[in-house]
């Protein structure tokens, strides 16, 4: 008899490791928890709007789980801790904020909460947004602490910019960021703010930009601030960005030929935008009709500031555009978004 007791508690010991009143809890939780799977894979409903939800370092499971019921994310607590207990998941949660919803069962959110590297806010800035534009989709996107006013109190006009920026890039006194907002896709932290996030979108700028691309603007008698107002109208003209240096050729002629005007007509869009509308359709009255210092029918050179944020291929084609005898083009008669080009007014206007 003494044999079997010593073997059994021998066996006892080597399935539960040592560790015989863990192994004693997990068995009693696995039973416990046995009845409850439906419970555990039951979401609070299908609302996906994402709920943040913080951990804190030294936080418990149990604590956890009632942080979870008070925020509306779970039913029950203590079927949250249970389960993290049993699946080893209490020693693995990580101090961090995250984008839980409703949707998300017991299951889903006790695995979700040991990895924080997945809690990041996904942005993108398309080529050819202007601020507002980018601050609308800040605006959109629940996963922000901040709004787009916040950010445009940041980057709009009068907001306190970098110095070292401001000067690398020859950007006026007083000016937004407008054209500088670089265009991409961002992953973010949760506890981004809105000076966060100009900084990202400047140092990604910085790095893409580089000093071949502002020597060049330099030795050919441009600020980098020139060309990347020059590129905002390219990005807004080129549907293809493979029409970008052509396009860019067009208005780098009429820059070039003393009396031509840009006449670009984003310019005239520029100043009618407005919000539901940034860039409103225009007539031909619109040409002279719009008066602002933007307009480029009315004014020679280029406007006091960019339009919008291009794109690296439109900051590119205005540096370097395309050599061409081109002063016109216009939308080519089969609506696919290229243009067509000419010389003279004559030929342009012969264009359908």
């Amino acid at each position: 008899m003494m044999f079997l007791l010593v073997a059994g508690f021998s066996l006892l010991l080597l399935v539960t490791g040592g560790d015989i009143a863990g192994g004693v809890r997990t068995a009693w939780l696995r039973v416990q928890l046995a009845s409850r799977q439906d419970d555990l894979d039951r979401a609070i409903s299908d609302d996906d709007t994402p709920v943040r939800f913080t951990v804190q370092s030294g936080d418990t499971a149990t604590a956890i789980g009632r942080r979870l019921q008070e925020q509306g994310l779970i039913t029950d607590a203590d079927l949250f801790r249970d389960y993290a207990r049993l699946e080893r998941l209490d020693v693995r949660l990580e101090a961090g904020t995250y984008f839980l919803n409703h949707t998300m069962s017991i299951r889903d959110i006790a695995n979700a909460l040991t990895d924080s590297r997945f809690s990041q806010i996904v942005f993108t800035i398309l080529p050819g947004h202007r601020i507002e534009e980018v601050a609308e989709n800040i605006d959109r996107n629940p996963f922000f602490a901040f709004t787009g006013d916040d950010f445009l109190a940041v980057v709009g006009p009068g907001a306190d910019i970098p110095a070292d920026f401001a000067a690398a890039v020859g950007l006026p006194s007083g000016v937004s960021l407008e054209g500088f907002l670089f265009p991409d896709t961002y992953s973010l932290p949760p506890e981004v703010t809105p000076l966060m996030l100009r900084d990202t979108l400047l140092n990604a700028f910085d790095a893409t930009v580089d000093a071949t691309l502002r020597a060049q603007a330099a030795e050919q008698g441009f600020t980098l601030y020139e060309m990347v107002t020059l590129a905002s109208i390219v990005e807004r003209e080129a549907v293809h960005s493979e029409e970008s240096p052509l396009v860019a050729s067009v208005y780098r002629n009429r820059l070039a030929t003393p009396g031509w005007r840009l006449d670009a007509d984003p310019t005239v869009q520029y100043p009618l935008g407005g919000p539901g509308n940034w860039w409103p359709g225009i007539t031909r009255a619109d040409y002279q009709g719009v008066v602002s210092p933007y307009n480029t029918y009315r004014n020679l050179g280029l406007p006091p500031t960019p339009i919008a944020n291009p794109s690296l291929t439109a900051i590119r084609a205005a540096i370097n555009p395309e050599p061409s005898p081109y002063f016109f083009f216009r939308a080519d008669c089969r609506g696919d978004g290229y243009h067509d080009f000419s010389v003279t007014y004559a030929e342009h206007s012969a264009l359908c």
